[in-house]
């Protein structure tokens, strides 16, 4: 009889959350630990299986999980390893998935948040049953995972499907956190909502609830704020905001012809304010061939559950010690 339960741990630059999950995307127990006051990856391990081995307990033991799913930034799926990630307090290589598997006994597999989304989706949210779409990460940055055939897109290094690091600007493009000028998060990210405003406000004379507010100190949060209560420059920051989102989404389609483009964080809490000039921008700019055929979704996943369910759906597909 299979195994029950999987694991699914989320590693962030501030917290690390994990949970046990059932097949049915049920979290039945998790917990917390902070990931950014270990400087010491060692350290961090011990707390971390020192928790997971609580929440094991109470579902039975080790005996009753299959695997262990981790998403981390610049996780590598082929090699189990987190690799130079800049917002980590670890640097260089670190091969976590197999620290785990050494701690716990049980088999481990990593790879990047947006994949882990990616994965969630297609097992319990909006994309099952679909074998092509791409779920986009709209967050502090822009992150994505691609999935084709049923199988999630890696590359021949695991690092595939950086699509938020595609340019999208060439001429006179914004400075990314990359060091590249013209990335599409630097444009349709929540960073990228609030980069906007400030520009609006600089270079515009028009009225707006957002110039009662310190420039520096702008959110998408705000915008959003001030365009749900009719704000029309905030209302024009996001149809800029969807029309260049929507502009990269066709040429992704013309990459791997998806079903869908699933959207997930943040920033889809906008609802039509970001989804219609998306989707009149993405079908003004497909090729004919494409039009009115790729969906448009939200994610189906709980925001605060699904790192935890995207990764645990990683941790069914690990083969057996």
């Amino acid at each position: 009889m299979e195994k029950p339960y999987a694991i699914g741990i989320d590693i962030g630059g501030t917290n690390t959350v994990f949970g046990v999950v059932d097949k049915r995307g049920q979290i039945i127990e998790q917990g917390t630990i902070k990931t950014g006051k270990h400087s010491e990856v060692n350290a961090y391990m011990d707390d971390l299986v020192k928790n997971l081995q609580i929440i094991i307990d109470k579902v039975g033991g080790t005996a009753n999980i299959k695997g262990v799913g981790v998403g981390a930034p610049n996780g590598n799926f082929f090699t189990g390893c987190i690799e130079f990630a800049p917002n980590l307090p670890w640097k260089g290589v670190i091969p976590l998935a197999q620290m785990l598997t050494d701690r716990l006994g049980i088999p481990a597999s990593l790879t990047n948040d947006a994949n882990a989304a990616a994965i969630g989706e297609m097992t319990y949210g909006a994309a099952r049953g679909m074998k092509d779409f791409i779920v986009i990460t709209l967050g502090t940055g822009v992150g994505s995972g691609i999935v084709v055939n049923g199988q999630l897109v890696y590359g021949h290094d695991g690092f595939a499907g950086e699509l938020g690091h595609t340019t999208i600007r060439r001429q006179n493009g914004r400075l990314c956190g990359c060091g590249k000028h013209g990335c599409l998060e630097t444009y349709a990210s929540a960073t990228g909502v609030a980069r906007t405003a400030r520009e609006y406000l600089e270079t515009t004379k028009d009225a707006s609830v957002l110039r009662n507010l310190d420039p520096k100190e702008i959110t998408s949060k705000d915008v959003f704020d001030a365009a749900q209560s009719g704000d029309a420059l905030a209302k024009k920051i996001f149809e800029e905001t969807g029309s260049i989102l929507g502009e990269a989404f066709a040429d992704f389609i013309s990459f791997s012809s998806p079903e869908a483009i699933i959207l997930f964080g943040g920033l889809t809490k906008a609802g039509n304010l970001i989804f219609d000039p998306v989707r009149k921008s993405m079908e003004e700019n497909l090729l004919p061939i494409f039009r009115n055929k790729v969906k448009l979704l939200h994610s189906e996943l709980k925001e605060s559950d699904a790192a935890v369910l995207g990764a645990s759906a990683l941790g069914w597909e690990v083969k057996d010690l």
